[in-house]
C-alpha cells in the first residue's frame, strides 16, 4: 500500500484564481518511492466562484465548502479528510518549490521524535522575482522551547515560518488543529507544537511566499493594535501553558 501526504489548503473566493499555480507547484513535486499526495482544498465559506479554479478532474483533489469561520476552521474542517499519516500546510496563493515534500518526508521519515519540519521561505513577488530575508535558525532539530523564546525576544516574529508546516497527522489532531483565531491562528499552532515537541528547519527554499495586494496579512485590520495584543497574548498563554504540562511528543519522548 502506498503512503500519503496530505496537502491541506484553505481558499476564499478572492484567492481562489492563484489555487492553479499551486497545483502546479503541488504537481512537479517527486516524492520518494512507495508515496502519493492528496490535496484537500477547503473554502472558507459556500459561494461560486472558487470551484472553477479547482481542477476537479484529478482524482487526488478533494473539494469542499463550509460555512465561513477564517481560515484556521477551514484548515480545521479540512483534517476530516486528511487521510495520511502527514499533513503539508500550502495557502492558496503561495507555491512549493521542487523538492519540498520530498524533504519534509526525509526529516520526519528519519527521527520518530520529530513532531514537524519547516523550511526556508522566499517571498514571491508582484514583478514575478524572489526576495529572501535574514534570521533563519541553524539547519536541522529545533529544539522544544526554542521558537516562542525567539518569538517573544523579537517582536512576536518567529525564525520559522508556519507557512511550511509539515506535521505529523496525529500530533496535528491531538493539539486540536489551527487555533481559534481570526488570524495568527497558524503562528498559534507553530507554538503549540514547539511546546510539546521537537521540530525541524531545512535551510533550502520549501516555500514561496506571495505577496499580493489581497493577502490576509495586509490588510489593516491584521494590524489593529488592540486585536494584536490580544492575539499574540492568547498565543503565548497556550504555548507556555502547554510546556508546563507532562504531555510531550512522542509520547515516551
Amino acid at each position: 500500500m502506498r503512503r500519503r501526504i496530505v496537502i491541506i489548503t484553505a481558499v476564499h473566493g478572492p484567492s481562489a484564481h492563484f489555487l492553479p499555480d499551486a497545483y502546479k507547484s503541488i504537481r512537479e513535486q517527486e516524492l520518494p518511492e512507495g508515496w502519493e499526495w492528496h490535496w484537500v482544498i477547503q473554502q472558507d465559506g459556500k459561494s461560486d466562484d472558487v470551484a472553477p479554479h479547482v481542477p476537479l478532474d484529478d482524482e487526488r483533489v478533494t473539494f469542499r465548502q463550509g460555512r465561513p469561520g477564517g481560515p484556521g476552521v477551514a484548515r480545521t474542517i479540512a483534517l476530516a479528510h486528511a487521510d495520511g499519516e502527514y499533513v503539508k500546510i500550502l495557502d492558496a496563493d503561495d507555491q512549493l518549490p521542487p523538492g519540498a515534500l520530498a524533504r519534509d518526508l526525509a526529516a520526519l521519515e528519519a527521527d520518530p521524535g520529530i513532531g514537524w519540519a519547516t523550511s526556508r521561505v522566499l517571498d514571491l513577488m508582484p514583478d514575478g522575482s524572489h526576495v529572501g530575508f535574514p534570521g533563519d535558525p541553524e539547519p536541522g532539530p529545533v529544539e522544544r522551547g526554542e521558537v516562542l523564546a525567539y518569538w517573544k525576544a523579537n517582536g512576536f516574529r518567529a525564525q520559522v515560518h508556519p507557512a511550511t508546516l509539515c506535521v505529523r497527522r496525529d500530533l496535528l489532531v491531538a493539539l486540536g488543529g489551527w487555533m481559534a483565531l481570526p488570524a495568527s491562528e497558524d503562528t498559534g499552532l507553530l507554538l503549540a507544537l514547539n511546546a510539546t515537541s521537537r521540530g525541524w528547519f531545512s535551510p533550502e527554499v520549501g516555500l514561496l511566499y506571495r505577496k499580493w495586494p489581497g493577502q490576509a496579512t495586509g490588510q489593516a485590520t491584521h494590524t489593529d493594535t488592540d486585536e494584536r495584543d490580544a492575539r499574540m497574548a492568547v498565543v503565548e498563554a497556550r504555548a507556555r501553558a502547554l510546556a508546563q504540562f507532562t504531555w510531550r511528543y512522542p509520547a515516551d519522548g
